[in-house]
């Protein structure tokens, strides 16, 4: 008899691996040591954010910041508006709710028989401010688009890496309070420490290294007057997998943790039931590449000729293409310092061909100012970039507001 679960608790399983015969020489690439708590990008297309850069450039960059004025009209250029999260959209698709920056809420497609499709939340940020304290630092400069309490009840709760930007004490902690009981967390490796200082138990978070992967099945709520075999009184089983994918970037919190704990892109797979019906919807692929770097680009240098990152052809090929990548577009200048760990949208685009994606969400960009482009600039500069590499109009664009759904 299959296993009974509370409806909404998620259950995470993976397959066993057996253990390497000397752990030591099969020690990954990215691992800076063989205990698993330094890691690297380790690939030509990477180089220091700081290399060959004096500590001059770094003030310089932080008052062109505070100098990069707001749109007096920016309300009416990028609205933010109340999600509905795709409510009455066909249960066959993907609906992606963006709230802000690379926050996005994914609900996969609805089964047979179900209410609504497994949801996944990544990169939540609802605080004014990415920064350790609330009082200085990055302040939004467009609010979120509804409160966190808002958010309908999700199932998992993923999360590319640590800077603040991406991970939010106050927005996970608000998360686990609500009434529906507290979502599974996934995140890189070595992060484990911080979901304890959250006292969140071991059981509801796993961190995870590149190509790691997880089974989720979860007991979603049945649709009203379901007559389905799978729509009954406790609800309806579907699985999706989360691989945890390489990605181009760097953590740290603090000036004392830089590279202690890795980074990553997700991968999300919703998996066809045991016996599946005719009438459930065809399986699908989602990509959320979380924040990455492309390209190391120098001052000086043709960026068409230097090295790339190829973890995104591997993704690609490995699992075919995806329906939906959600790619980040946006705080990428000055170049020579932002290019190694920060797409400009002539890298996302190749990253888009890279990962095979039907469909892409530009997003990181609109919220916070981290650099020196103009805060409406990445939308602008995407469509002039997908026109020259040829990618079909409205194929990876960003969102029209924030708050907005966009379903596929």
């Amino acid at each position: 008899m299959a296993p009974v679960f509370p409806l909404s608790a998620l259950i995470v399983s993976s397959p066993p691996s057996p253990a390497p015969a000397d752990p030591a020489a099969q020690r990954p690439a990215h691992h800076a040591n063989a205990t698993g708590d330094a890691f690297i990008n380790p690939w030509p297309s990477f180089r220091s954010q700081m290399a060959g850069v004096p500590l001059s450039a770094s003030w310089k960059l932080i008052r062109e910041m505070w100098k990069n004025k707001i749109p007096e009209d920016m309300e009416v250029r990028l609205p933010v508006v109340k999600p509905t999260w795709g409510q009455g959209a066909p249960a066959g698709k993907i609906k992606a709710t963006w709230l802000g920056h690379a926050c996005f809420l994914v609900e996969l497609p609805t089964p047979r028989g179900a209410a609504r499709g497994p949801r996944i939340l990544f990169d939540p940020v609802f605080s004014h401010r990415c920064s350790p304290v609330q009082f200085i630092g990055p302040a939004r400069i467009t609010p979120a688009p509804c409160k966190i309490d808002e958010i309908p009840q999700v199932d998992a709760v993923v999360i590319s890496h640590n800077h603040y930007d991406h991970m939010d004490t106050h927005t996970l902690q608000t998360l686990r309070a609500q009434p529906h009981g507290p979502p599974h967390i996934f995140a890189p490796l070595n992060n484990d420490a911080y979901f304890h200082s959250l006292s969140v138990p071991k059981e509801d978070f796993s961190c995870l290294d590149w190509w790691d992967k997880r089974e989720c099945t979860v007991l979603l709520p049945a649709a009203p007057n379901s007559t389905s075999h799978e729509g009954t009184g406790e609800g309806v089983r579907a699985t999706f997998r989360l691989t945890c994918t390489p990605c181009q970037h760097f953590t740290g919190r603090s000036i004392t943790d830089r590279f202690k704990t890795l980074w990553a892109s997700w991968a999300v797979e919703s998996l066809p039931t045991p016996s599946p019906h005719p009438e459930e919807p065809a399986p699908v692929k989602v990509w959320f590449a979380g924040d990455t770097g492309y390209r190391a680009v120098p001052d000086g240098m043709d960026e068409t000729q230097m090295p790339v990152c190829p973890v995104f052809k591997q993704i690609g090929d490995h699992f075919g293409g995806f329906d939906l990548a959600l790619i980040p577009i946006g705080a990428y200048l000055p170049r020579h310092m932002m290019s190694p760990v920060h797409c400009a949208p002539q890298d996302s685009v190749l990253v888009y061909k890279d990962v095979r994606a039907r469909r892409a969400l530009g997003m990181h960009w609109g919220t916070w100012v981290l650099t020196t482009e103009p805060v409406l600039d990445p939308p602008k500069r995407l469509a002039e970039e997908c026109e020259k590499v040829g990618i079909e109009q409205g194929a990876f664009a960003a969102c029209d507001s924030i708050g907005e759904t966009v379903v596929v």
